[in-house]
């Protein structure tokens, strides 16, 4: 079972009490604003979500880690890897991303927990390339993934709800270059 620990965070698989916190995160609307088409999410659809997460792990061996503050044990949210399928024109790619509760913004903890995110895809998964797409306009994730050292590479639209997005990428090549960014 892949565990992480950054300096604040534990980032780990999911366990049943995450349901109820993380259904809390997805049914802020300010939190939803930039995900998709901004719909908020109740316990339901997070459940089905988690389920989902998980069977990536299974079956890729990489997926969204459940993000914990090392200091209370409290669920912040999650980081991780994806494959971005909304998005079929970036395939085969895979994604990092992140969703943290409001409550937990502004502290650079989704910097923090997606810079393991990266190290892990690349030293743990051997991942050639990372993406991040980012709805326009959505300067917080914009300014996560130029620290993570991503580049844009095109600007489209997410199909599933015609907004734009832009597309970042991190080649495992310049990763090395550069080397792992530290939380």
């Amino acid at each position: 079972m892949v565990t992480l620990k950054t300096p604040r965070l534990l980032l780990r698989r999911w366990r049943e009490e995450d349901i109820a916190p993380m259904a809390a995160v997805n049914a802020d609307p300010e939190v939803m604003r930039w995900i998709r088409d901004g719909s908020v999410r109740d316990e339901r659809q997070t459940r089905a979500g988690v389920r989902a997460w998980e069977s990536e792990w299974e079956a890729r061996g990489f997926g969204l880690f459940a993000v914990e503050l090392r200091s209370t044990g409290e669920l912040a949210g999650f980081t991780g890897l994806s494959v971005p399928g909304f998005l079929p024109e970036v395939l085969p790619a895979v994604e990092v991303g992140w969703r943290l509760g409001r409550s937990h913004w502004g502290r650079g903890l989704a910097t923090e927990a997606a810079v393991a995110a990266v190290r892990f895809g690349f030293e743990e998964r051997g991942l050639e390339r990372l993406v991040s797409i980012v709805q326009v306009g959505n300067d917080a994730s914009e300014r996560i993934v130029t620290k993570l050292g991503m580049r844009p590479v095109r600007e489209t639209a997410n199909p599933t709800s015609g907004w734009p997005v832009r597309v970042f990428e991190l080649s495992s090549e310049r990763y090395a270059a550069t080397g792992p960014r530290r939380p």
